[in-house]
């Protein structure tokens, strides 16, 4: 077995951090590194990675950016601000330019439809402005290429639906790239993408970052300017980074957290990480506790595929020989969870703007799924979500006995293609759970959390591990996920 971020490509066969710096010291040209990504599409057309692909748009934003670049390499280091805005340039550092992005097929982009994968928006018109998280990192820089496929309204692990070509993983393409952000995390696992924002509501960053080889961070809840800021269970959902590595993910997550001038605290910390523990320095030992428990048992059984046993025993070691103190750790999650969870993420489709009769256009789950929200009724959901409220103060409390959590991602391998369509929407679901067991209660929990390849199985596939942290701990989350990159590669 080896180290699975070998098994994945990079554009330009560049590091996005690598790839930032080169564009930034005029090395290569934003419309060069467009061009590759979008060649890079065109090639690996067959996974399926992108809904809409915006060439055009694409390649006359490069040149804008190169254009940009050029002015303001003209004008003397003293010029100052006037003679920038003069010139047309904004006056922030551009900390992101000219690297290629894509969205979800969740968010809107400006110009292009928002079809959230449903054949009820087939026909949906062009966004009339982009979403926050588009604005802002189209702010730091960076091209949009277009969007990418996911499940219907994003509520499933696997990106498949009913009107686009199922995303599929890049390193097994009869496999499903995880989901919902699957369609972004084939996209950079191909080297289409130096690195990709996800949306993560009950591990849809995690789960196809662990399905792709990729390490994929879900911020916890509030952290993000674009994001709600709402602190309820009824807000699960938060943006993250899909990347190749923890500075790569730190890249992209200090300017999606960013203040004004994009300090990039993340990524500099991450590289003293990594410098201080090459140098043999033991840097900040953590305290780190060790579980396979599930709150969906046992409502659901779970069974562990040998090589996610052996990814969190390979990792386990690996970090308490790089000075780290692990431990096993035993939480109690009640007898609740997986009932009042399907309640709150189901009744998440009753806010949408659906007509009515909306069933009649939707995929079986989807469907089923606003067919029981509505039975359930408003009193019930209320209930339930009172009761998770309390749950998550509960797990957090016990959370904070250690101060990183450790556990898999995934129970076993990602499914072929189709294997979740051709079931019944509630055996659908309970797959859904014993396939991606530890993910959705971070969301619930509101914390942080970042999954990292571990190692790769002799049939090629990644597996990873998750490590949960503290709220606010992001950026130490990341600096661990370095540290176990550097002790696995040693």
């Amino acid at each position: 077995m080896e180290n699975s971020a070998a098994r994945t490509a990079r554009l330009l066969d560049r590091s996005a951090v690598e790839l930032r710096d080169a564009l930034a010291a005029r090395e290569l040209s934003a419309r060069e590194v467009t061009r590759a990504a979008l060649d890079a599409a065109h090639a690996n057309a067959d996974l399926g990675a992108f809904v809409v692909l915006d060439e055009e748009r694409a390649l006359a934003r490069a040149d804008a950016l190169d254009a940009a670049s050029a002015r303001r390499g003209s004008h003397a280091a003293g010029s100052g601000a006037d003679a920038r805005r003069a010139a047309g340039d904004d006056v922030v550092p551009a900390s992101l330019h000219g690297l290629p992005v894509a969205f979800k097929d969740l968010v809107d982009v400006a110009g292009l439809p928002t079809r959230q994968g449903s054949a009820l928006l087939a026909d949906a018109p062009p966004a009339a402005e982009d979403d926050p998280l588009v604005a802002r990192l189209g702010f730091a820089g960076t091209v949009t290429l277009g969007t990418t496929t996911v499940p219907e309204f994003g509520l499933d692990s696997y990106s498949e639906n009913l009107v686009d070509a199922p995303a599929r993983n890049p390193l097994d393409p009869a496999r499903t790239p995880g989901g919902s952000s699957g369609g972004s995390a084939a996209a950079v696992a191909a080297g289409i993408l130096p690195f990709a924002p996800g949306s993560d509501g009950g591990g849809s960053v995690r789960i196809p970052a662990a399905a792709c080889g990729l390490v994929g961070l879900k911020p916890g809840r509030g952290t993000l300017p674009t994001d709600r800021s709402e602190d309820t269970v009824r807000n699960l959902t938060v943006a993250g980074p899909l990347a190749h590595t923890a500075a790569d993910a730190a890249l992209l997550f200090d300017v999606l957290a960013g203040t004004e001038g994009f300090a990039g605290r993340a990524l500099t910390d991450v590289r003293s990480t990594v410098e201080r523990a090459s140098a043999g320095e033991r840097g900040d030992p953590r305290r780190i506790g060790v579980t396979m428990a599930s709150p969906f048992s046992p409502d659901v059984e779970i069974t562990l595929a040998r090589p996610a046993i052996a990814a969190l025993t390979r990792a386990a070691a690996a970090l308490g020989g790089g000075g780290h103190r692990v431990e096993e750790f035993s939480p109690y999650y009640g007898e609740d969870y997986h009932r009042d969870f399907r309640t709150a993420w189901t009744s998440g489709l009753l806010e949408a703007p659906l007509p009515d009769g909306a069933e009649v256009h939707l995929g079986a789950v989807a469907a089923s799924f606003l067919r029981s929200a509505r039975a359930t009724g408003a009193e019930e959901i209320r209930a339930a979500v009172a009761r998770l409220e309390e749950w998550a103060h509960g797990m957090r409390a016990q959370f904070s006995d250690v101060d990183v959590v450790m556990t898999p991602v995934l129970a076993t391998a990602p499914p072929l293609v189709g294997h979740f369509l051709a079931m019944a929407p509630e055996e659908n679901y309970a797959a859904q759970c014993a396939f991606t067991p530890y993910t959705s209660m971070v969301n619930v929990m509101g914390l942080p959390a970042v999954s990292v390849p571990v190692l790769t199985d002799d049939d090629g596939l990644s597996w990873s591990v998750q490590l949960i942290g503290r709220a606010g701990t992001e950026g130490a989350l990341l600096q661990l996920a370095a540290h176990l990159e550097l002790l696995l590669a040693g």
